[in-house]
Order: structure tokens, then C-alpha cells, then sequence
């Protein structure tokens, strides 16, 4: 079997996300400027959470054409995946509307850590079978280097909320900048 179903599957997920996040988003109680300056901290939040749900959604589609055929192991890990990254769109929502409070902005690192894990655990199943071409299995050693640096800095930014908010949304930054382009197979 293919692994076209699976794509189209997260697909609609992904999609689904998007929309609850954009939903999320609450249109101001007035028209005066001072209305909407009040929503930055959510657009922020929003436009921050888009970027990393869109750079993971234009990543998994290459990482699926890189599957051979669905396997058992591959469908829960792309389930997994897609159950943090379903979590967004809420640590989203409570990271605006706590205008950034540090238990928020743990939150949200730390389900973003699970999404970038459920990421890493999708690539190496992925991989696993792969005998490939040595310079698919060098580009899928950096590629797996990379998604582990990601973990560990999602991971820093948890603690590091409740010392230095602005160092999370650095970390928060800095690994979709890691991303932008997706990995070539």
C-alpha cells in the first residue's frame, strides 16, 4: 500500500488546524486602533503558530515521498505526529490571550517539543528500511541531526519560559528559520 492515503489524511488534518486556529482569532469589540493593538499578542501567537505548522506541513510532504509503502509503525507515528500538532491551535489561544504568560509560552514549547519529537519519530521510521543510495543516507543522518537539535531546543525553551520569556520566542523563531526550506530527499 501506498502512502498517498496517508498524505491526503494529514492533509486534512493540517487544513482542519489551520482553520481552528484562524477561528481562534476574535474580531475586535470595536473598530478604534486601541481595539486592535490589544489583539497583537493573539495575532502574533497565530501568525508564529502558522509559520511552524506550515513549515511542518511542506516538510511532511516530503518526508512521505521519501516512504516506500504505509506500514503499521508509519501510520501511528504520523498519527502521533498529528495529534500534537492538533494541540496548536489551544497552546495558540492561551499563549495570545495570557499575552504571553510564562506558563503559556511553557506550554506551548512543550507541545511543540511532542510535535518536533513525533516529527523525528516519523523521520527514522521512515528510514528505518532505507538502504538506499549512500547520499540519501547522508542526507537523511543530517536531516535526523537537525530534527534532534529541534527537540533539544524545544525542550529548553519549557524551563526557559519562566526565566526568559523573550529567549523561548527565540527559540520558537529560530527553529522554523532551521526549516524553511524543506529537506531534499
Amino acid at each position: 500500500m501506498g502512502t498517498n492515503r496517508i498524505e491526503a489524511f494529514s492533509d486534512g488534518v493540517i487544513a482542519i488546524i489551520l482553520t481552528v486556529m484562524v477561528l481562534e482569532l476574535r474580531v475586535p469589540a470595536n473598530s478604534s486602533l486601541v481595539a486592535l493593538k490589544a489583539m497583537t499578542p493573539s495575532l502574533l501567537s497565530y501568525a508564529l503558530s502558522f509559520l511552524v505548522v506550515a513549515i511542518m506541513w511542506v516538510n511532511h510532504h516530503h518526508l512521505m515521498h521519501m516512504a516506500k509503502h504505509a506500514t503499521a509503525g508509519l501510520l501511528w507515528a504520523n498519527n502521533n505526529l498529528l495529534f500534537w500538532m492538533s494541540l496548536i491551535p489551544f497552546v495558540t489561544a492561551y499563549m495570545g490571550q495570557t499575552h504571553g504568560a510564562p506558563l503559556a509560552v511553557a506550554t506551548y514549547g512543550a507541545i511543540l517539543t511532542m510535535a518536533a519529537f513525533g516529527f523525528t519519530l516519523l523521520r527514522y521510521i521512515i528510514n528505518i528500511g532505507d538502504h538506499g543510495h549512500e547520499n540519501l543516507a547522508e542526507q537523511n543522518r543530517r536531516a535526523m541531526r537537525k530534527n534532534i537539535l529541534s527537540n533539544v531546543l524545544y525542550a529548553s525553551s519549557v524551563p526557559l519560559a519562566f526565566v526568559s520569556v523573550e529567549m523561548s520566542f527565540l527559540i520558537f523563531l529560530l527553529i522554523p528559520a532551521m526549516y524553511f526550506l524543506p529537506e531534499r530527499a
